[in-house]
């Protein structure tokens, strides 16, 4: 199994998240830098997680203003099952009413003034697209 962290997602997978219908989930691996690096130097000694959560908080007030909503949250604290190379430090699950709800988003101003923090924390992450289904169903 490959595992790939990245920042931006590819064309094709763009192309193939525009073809979800419907509501979707966005489940986030997050993987933050151990300082942040903004590319102006400024706060070289910020933690990557706190760099991060620069970003996630106002996001939260998009996404909600929007018409979705942050379902979950948690710091990983390891594996009971598998392997990959490393962990990633958070699990994020964010709901959207349609997939492009989110591009919209990430075309306003107001989210290009604030990636430069997710950026800046993120080493890397995973963007698993799903949709809510209860197991056994």
């Amino acid at each position: 199994m490959k595992v790939e962290n990245a920042v931006a997602p590819q064309p094709e997978q763009v192309k193939d998240f525009l073809a979800v219908e419907g509501p979707v989930m966005m489940v986030n691996l997050l993987r933050f830098r151990e300082k942040a690096a903004y590319p102006d130097g400024r706060d070289p000694d910020l933690p990557g997680r706190d760099a991060y959560l620069r970003y996630a908080t106002p996001m939260r007030k998009l996404v909600e203003a929007e018409g979705g909503r942050f379902v979950f949250g948690a710091d990983v604290m390891g594996l009971l099952l598998g392997e990959v190379g490393e962990d990633w430090h958070t699990v994020a699950i964010v709901e959207y009413p349609d997939s492009k709800t989110l591009l919209r988003i990430a075309s306003t101003p107001e989210f290009h003034e604030i990636d430069h923090h997710r950026l800046a924390g993120l080493e890397g992450q995973l963007n698993i697209t799903c949709r809510e289904r209860p197991l056994g169903e």
